[in-house]
């Protein structure tokens, strides 16, 4: 199969199917990310011609790299190669009716599209990630494999017709901000109360038993191991698209989604007056994607 996309996601993911012994092909458009991967046995082409030329019939070629046109870009060139019966993944963060758009131009053409929704954190994508799949069924059986060594068991499933797999996406990371934005706002109380609290400890204890205990739990008792009290971290909070994506989708259902709309309006509230809050969910965000914790 045919591998682009070399980020902190994309490259541990490669890794991971190379571990089980899939033969990947990486293309140079990645640099010095590329020529690493061959040290740990990919194939190397020169180009996206190149790369489709050393692929067996029908192919499969897997793109993680952001959304947009970007996405675009790279499709544009690689379906002039293409014949009729190869396939696209998009394992990235696409917007869902970019998906349903881009695999109907391409179903046109023979050529078969499949949207996943990739969750997880770096470390995951390295020991298996979570998958969300939208496209055809036939299409879903025929990525299976690389789904089953990518993914934690029961961790992947087909969630229906095209769109569906960044669909739900979008809507997991609605729900991630709003998470993220209570445990934030938690803390920031205990922060201000008049007792002087171990926050790394507190995080232990909670990870134990506690109802919210969990992935994020465990992530923000990593944070505090890692940054102390967070005095060092911003409080300001990046974010990509996919929690605005969810309000406007909500907004466009006509359904009432007050939390979720909340937890992005916040985070642009961040970026011009910092919160402890936006501490808490800037060192999470560093701890589970690798994001900046200064703005760097």
């Amino acid at each position: 199969m045919g591998w682009i996309g070399l980020g902190k996601m994309g490259w541990n993911l490669c890794l991971n199917l190379l571990d089980y012994g899939f033969e990947g092909t990486v293309c140079k458009r990645d640099n010095e990310k590329a020529r690493e991967m061959v040290s740990f046995g990919a194939g190397m082409a020169f180009g996206i011609e190149d790369m489709v030329k050393r692929l067996d019939k029908p192919r499969i070629i897997w793109i993680m790299d952001t959304h947009g046109t970007a996405v675009d870009d790279i499709i544009y060139e690689i379906e002039k190669h293409l014949d009729a019966g190869d396939l696209i993944v998009d394992g990235g963060n696409s917007h869902y009716k970019d998906s349903i758009r881009r695999a109907k131009d391409l179903g046109g053409k023979g050529i078969e599209f499949v949207d996943v929704g990739t969750s997880g954190d770096i470390s995951g994508a390295r020991r298996g990630a979570c998958m969300t799949v939208g496209g055809t069924e036939k299409a879903y059986c025929r990525i299976q494999p690389l789904l089953e060594a990518l993914c934690r068991p029961n961790g992947y499933g087909y969630i229906g017709t095209y769109g569906s797999g960044h669909y739900v996406k979008m809507i997991h990371n609605g729900i991630e901000y709003g998470m993220m934005q209570a445990i934030g706002e938690g803390f920031e109380i205990i922060g201000e109360s008049d007792y002087y609290i171990n926050m790394e400890s507190l995080t232990e204890i909670w990870n134990n038993g506690s109802i919210i205990g969990g992935f994020l739990m465990e992530s923000m008792k990593k944070a505090f191991e890692m940054h102390g009290d967070l005095s060092g971290i911003r409080g300001s909070v990046d974010f990509s698209g996919e929690g605005r994506w969810a309000v406007e989708e909500a907004l466009e259902r006509e359904v009432s989604a007050p939390v979720i709309s909340l937890s992005v309006f916040e985070r642009y509230r961040s970026i011009k007056n910092e919160t402890y809050a936006g501490k808490v969910l800037s060192a999470l965000r560093n701890v589970f994607g690798g994001h900046s914790v200064n703005g760097e």
